[in-house]
């Protein structure tokens, strides 16, 4: 069993940054793909980014390319999202997730998720 649990959201103005943090424990994070997802009021969950288990591969969702960087530390067992230049729209709640490997489109084998962490960009 792997538990994940999100910090670091708040309620910031456009422009600001934010550094989210997913902390793991109880299971095998450094061989895990992770990722970060988000979900809106009245929208689904939506991909944001994602990393292999060593950091050699990145994916980001269209949107947030440029803007969003995500990392990894295995040593500290825990995920990273910084965001900056932040907007309106990247208002929701931030999940992350850990699977045991994703290809850039699919996420294989069983899925753990956080229980989110609330970003709120005001405009």
């Amino acid at each position: 069993q792997v538990q994940l649990v999100e910090s670091g959201g708040g309620l910031v103005q456009a422009g600001a940054s934010l550094r989210l943090s997913c902390a793991a424990s109880g299971g095998t994070f450094s061989t895990r793909a992770m990722g970060w997802f988000r979900q809106a009021p009245g929208k689904e969950r939506e991909f944001v980014a994602g990393i292999s288990w060593n950091g050699g591969r990145l994916y980001y969702e269209d949107s947030v390319k440029g803007r969003f960087t995500i990392s990894r530390d295995n040593v500290k067992n825990t995920l990273y999202l910084q965001m900056n230049s932040l907007k309106p729209e990247d208002t929701a709640v931030y999940y992350c997730r850990a699977s045991d490997t994703f290809d850039g489109s699919t996420w294989y084998g069983y899925s753990y998720w956080g229980q989110g962490t609330q970003v709120s960009v005001s405009s």
